[in-house]
């Protein structure tokens, strides 16, 4: 459920995603749109229904639980749960909503396997491998005793091989990628040594744009189709150019007041104004995925002004010195990721400002309750 309590409104604009998708898709290598954690804060159905209408065939969600979610939702699709099955009820789900566990562990296989012999047909899997994540995965060296066990299990049929890149954003650690693609053509070699047919996927945002040579037969695009450059602040953020951030956030102004010169502003008096001023009360704060840490760090969009945030965000309210925006009074709009104009907040720069990343933006900030356009 959203945060319902609130007087901040998120706003997704489905044709900014649509068109990522397109610009994605066109740089080659079937797309298979990353959908999970409530499409990056986004809404899991209302994007999933526009990116199908696009000719989008499957997509990836994290648990079993969203895969249901979805598929209850109405999508027809191909559903791929990256993270498979946790919880015990998740198993016999796999079945009843159609959804493609990736499986990286051979007592998670196993149990897949138990269940499967009383199940009344064979279920689509897939398989992962770490190749240098170190995070979840079978390794290298599990392939051959791995590529055994499959062969004898009647129930389960591998469709799909995947991995995941750890550093395809960070252009200095491209040797890095190469190592993690090599041993990726590896696992696919042997694959197809033994017979099995199967989609191998690799490619992350940032490979998609990057690395045409990492396509395979699909590609798993995850930030970049809400708008969000990965190699936004790099030598390679031209890469990205056309990408249109999907996610504006506003909120109401809700009072606005005159400060004289010296006067301090908010909890622990951390800012006070260098000259006389009007200061702006927006209703939004970190209860609303609005981090504190951008206290006196973060920016925000008044009447197509810049304006910065002074003193500590609240857990409901925040301040803005709009001394340098003319004509700024209660009920106007504070847009604190978008907006119109030049000066329209992006994602990455809010991320910057907060000390994180555009995805923990988007998670946070979707939170709350959302308008489609």
């Amino acid at each position: 459920m959203p945060i319902g309590y609130n007087k901040i409104e998120v706003l997704v604009r489905l044709g900014r995603i649509r068109s990522n998708f397109r610009l994605l898709e066109a740089k080659g290598g079937r797309v298979m749109p990353v959908v999970k954690a409530d499409a990056y804060g986004h809404g899991l159905w209302p994007v999933a229904r526009a990116l199908a209408e696009e000719g989008a065939r499957t997509f990836a969600v994290g648990t079993v639980e969203e895969a249901a979610d979805l598929r209850r939702a109405g999508c027809r699709a191909g559903i791929v749960s990256l993270l498979g099955p946790l919880d015990a009820w998740e198993y016999e789900a796999l079945w009843e909503f159609g959804a493609i566990p990736m499986i990286g562990e051979f007592g998670r296989l196993e149990e897949l396997a138990r269940v499967a012999s009383r199940m009344p047909g064979p279920l689509d899997i897939g398989l992962k491998f770490d190749t240098g994540m170190s995070r979840l995965g079978f390794s290298e060296a599990d392939l051959p005793g791995l590529l055994d066990r499959i062969s004898g299990l009647a129930g389960l049929r591998p469709v799909m091989v995947s991995s995941h890149l750890a550093a395809a954003d960070v252009p200095d650690l491209a040797g890095f990628l190469d190592g993690q693609a090599e041993t990726f053509r590896r696992v696919v070699s042997a694959f197809k040594a033994r017979g099995l047919e199967v989609e191998a996927n690799l490619a992350n945002s940032a490979a998609v744009m990057a690395r045409p040579d990492l396509a395979f037969q699909g590609q798993r695009p995850g930030v970049s189709l809400y708008g969000a450059n990965p190699f936004w602040g790099t030598d390679l953020a031209e890469l990205g150019q056309g990408l249109e951030p999907a996610m504006e956030v506003s909120a109401p102004v809700i009072e606005v007041r005159d400060v004289a010169r010296g006067q301090s502003v908010g909890y622990g008096c951390t800012h006070r104004v260098e000259e006389n001023t009007r200061l702006a009360v927006v209703a939004a704060g970190y209860a609303d995925g609005y981090s504190r840490g951008l206290s006196n760090r973060g920016w925000a969009l008044v009447r197509g002004v810049r304006v910065p945030v002074v003193g500590r965000v609240c857990m409901q309210l925040l301040m803005l010195d709009v001394g340098r925006a003319p004509g700024v009074e209660p009920g106007d709009r504070a847009w604190l990721l978008g907006g119109d104009g030049p000066q329209a907040i992006r994602p990455e720069e809010l991320a910057e400002w907060w000390g994180t990343i555009p995805y923990e933006v988007f998670c946070l900030l979707g939170l709350n309750r959302k308008k489609y356009v």
